[in-house]
């Protein structure tokens, strides 16, 4: 018999144990970063997220989009301007984020996902006002942080077999539409869903120590000395932030990871050392 062959039964045999944790629960996926820029990689992403629903699990898919908000940007002349990393979000320009997000982006993950044999339907903050916020900073505009969510539509979703694809656009008070950033938009829905997991895809293995090593587990108390340390640093420190919050809100473990490598999402639920950094509230400092 082919080797090929059983190589196969025995990564499904070790995936087994894995795969009775995770049956019926929710699993929040953000993704960002190249995982999102080539028809390969996304294809290779909706295969994954399909695979999830046919074993049981509820993924739920959070995107971003700030490369291709910049492109769209440009072609319409309208210049950025940004505040601590923040984009300052005028009249303008949310019409055209909003257009992005909940349009071309969007739809394209749904139609990845369609085409892989799942049944996927796009959804903003905005749909059923799911995600209520406030305004974040008057200086930025319209911008929103996440203040209210309502996980009605989205249980009875996934009581359907449907996966959900969220665009980070929320409601303000007023009725106002409002670009929320998509780290904190995935951590404020984990936690309404009561997710098992927050996995937060980017462009980077997780998070390295000084020597560059990856650490495969932090608590939250490591992340935060590791913060102060300057361990981490640059757009690590909105991540972990993001997973100190939903975990600080109930989600048991986050984890970062690189969506540039192949069945990353697979690799970290499914396999015994996962594949990026889990952060967790309960483990014991280390560092």
């Amino acid at each position: 018999m082919n080797e090929d062959w059983h190589a196969s039964a025995q990564t499904l045999s070790k995936a087994l144990p894995f795969l009775r944790r995770y049956a019926n629960t929710t699993i929040v996926i953000k993704l960002g970063g190249h995982a999102m820029g080539s028809d390969q990689a996304m294809t290779s992403f909706a295969k994954d997220i399909v695979l999830l629903r046919h074993v049981g699990l509820n993924p739920l898919v959070v995107h971003g989009g700030g490369p291709m908000i910049d492109e769209t940007l440009a072609k319409f002349n309208v210049e950025s301007e940004f505040i601590n990393g923040m984009r300052v979000t005028d009249a303008a320009t949310i019409e055209i984020v909003e257009m992005v997000l909940s349009g071309t982006i969007n739809k394209r993950i749904v139609n990845a996902i369609c085409q892989q044999g799942g049944k996927a339907i796009g959804l903003s903050g905005k749909d059923a006002a799911i995600i209520s916020c406030r305004r974040a900073q008057k200086e930025l505009g319209y911008v929103g942080t996440p203040e209210h969510i309502d996980p009605t539509i989205l249980l009875g979703l996934f009581d359907q077999n449907i996966i959900p694809v969220m665009a980070p656009i929320g409601v303000g008070s007023a009725g106002e539409t409002l670009n929320i950033n998509g780290d904190t938009s995935a951590g404020a829905l984990a936690a309404a869903v009561k997710a098992s997991r927050l996995l937060l895809l980017t462009d980077v293995p997780g998070v390295h120590s000084v020597d560059e090593e990856l650490f495969s587990e932090l608590s939250a108390t490591d992340v935060i000395k590791l913060i102060k340390r300057g361990v981490i640093s640059g757009g690590m420190i909105p991540k972990t932030q993001t997973a100190l919050e939903a975990l600080q809100k109930g989600v048991p473990a986050v984890a970062i990871l690189d969506g540039r490598v192949p069945h990353a999402v697979l690799l970290e639920l499914f396999t015994e050392h996962g594949a990026g950094t889990l952060i967790r509230s309960d483990k014991p400092s280390t560092t």
